[in-house]
């Protein structure tokens, strides 16, 4: 494969959802070479790097094959993207492959094409989403205009002053609130859209394969956005004993 149509192997385990691709080639001339994406309650631990098997025997390649390996970073959940992360560092290891991160709020924003603002909300469970907003650039490609952050959804709406399109599953839980108190101005993009997809992942991987923007093997971690509750506890807990 050129250097400038990489071949990528993408994994996002971001949500419930286990999305797996492979892609030739970056967002404005890429194409999809293969893909699969599982929902269920069968860990990511257990079909992982079976659907992963699966899809480069089907598609006849070989993991040495391929340019770089892209992971979506986050946020989502805590267990699913540590499974994701620890599953591509050693693939990327052992067939010694550049290591690609993505934001998965990047790749969602990818799925949408419209002269509106994006809203991106992703569902980060304890009464918050994870939000970020995204505008086309001169080439039509949505691009992340804000940080990303952790946000009460009513918080969130109050910000709106404008028409916007929202996607991600954020809208599964708070869809209902989001369309009471944005009436009109709010377009929700469809439900097949919600959840992360490799797709987006492998073609925003191959942008970032082509300026050399990889991630170092040792270093490599998910963001989270927020502290886990482990860390909130931790934090407690040392509070705690600095009072004592």
């Amino acid at each position: 494969m050129s250097s400038d149509r990489p071949l990528i192997l993408s994994v996002d385990t971001s949500t419930s959802a286990s999305s797996v691709a492979l892609t030739a080639g970056g967002i404005q001339d890429g194409e999809l070479v293969a893909s699969v994406s599982l929902n269920g309650k069968i860990t990511h631990s257990r079909r992982l790097l079976a659907s992963i098997d699966w899809l480069l025997s089907e598609s006849g390649v070989e993991i040495c094959d391929v340019d770089g390996i892209g992971v979506g970073l986050g946020p989502g959940s805590f267990t699913g993207l540590r499974i994701g992360m620890a599953t591509v560092k050693g693939l990327a290891m052992a067939a010694v492959k550049p290591l690609l991160g993505v934001a998965t709020l990047d790749a969602l924003a990818l799925n949408c094409s419209t002269e509106k603002r994006v809203c991106v909300v992703l569902d980060a469970r304890k009464k918050e989403v994870y939000t970020a907003w995204y505008q086309t650039d001169a080439s039509g490609v949505m691009r992340r205009q804000t940080e990303i952050r952790a946000v009460a959804p009513d918080k969130l709406a109050a910000e709106i002053k404008e028409p916007v399109v929202m996607v991600g599953d954020g809208l599964l839980t708070y869809g209902e609130m989001f369309r009471d108190e944005l009436g009109e101005w709010l377009t929700c993009a469809p439900v097949s859209l919600h959840y992360p997809s490799a797709v987006a992942i492998g073609l925003l991987s191959a942008e970032k394969f082509v300026r050399g923007d990889v991630l170092d093997l040792d270093s490599a971690a998910p963001r989270y956005v927020r502290a886990s509750d482990a860390e909130l506890s931790l934090g407690k807990k040392r509070n705690r004993e600095d009072d004592s």
